[in-house]
């Protein structure tokens, strides 16, 4: 016995926990995050496994002498629907890696 418990019923706990964890992340990348540039002009959706589903650009956004505003606003929106995915992943699946140093998480 290792601390009191044994090896099969810490099999069944990792089982049960694993079960779990992929519960949260099934959840999250089928929930859509719509991520906003300053003023609304640009709005991007994507898919909590970070795939891109809409982007809408408000006519007034597009100026023809200044392409740098819209790329500044497509990264604007793009950088906060990214944020946005990545707070409700660590928010959801941190509990179950703390203290565990993964990449991503």
């Amino acid at each position: 016995m290792i601390m009191g418990m044994n090896m099969g019923k810490i099999m069944k706990q990792a089982q049960e926990m694993q079960k779990k964890m992929a519960a949260q992340q099934s959840e999250i990348e089928s929930t859509d995050f719509t991520g906003v540039s300053p003023e609304e002009m640009v709005k991007v959706t994507f898919s909590g496994d970070r795939t891109m589903k809409d982007m809408q650009i408000k006519p007034e956004a597009i100026d023809p002498d200044d392409p740098d505003m819209l790329s500044d606003l497509v990264i604007s929106a793009v950088n906060d629907a990214i944020g946005q995915i990545n707070e409700t992943t660590q928010s959801k699946m941190g509990k179950f890696t703390q203290g565990m140093n993964i990449p991503g998480l």
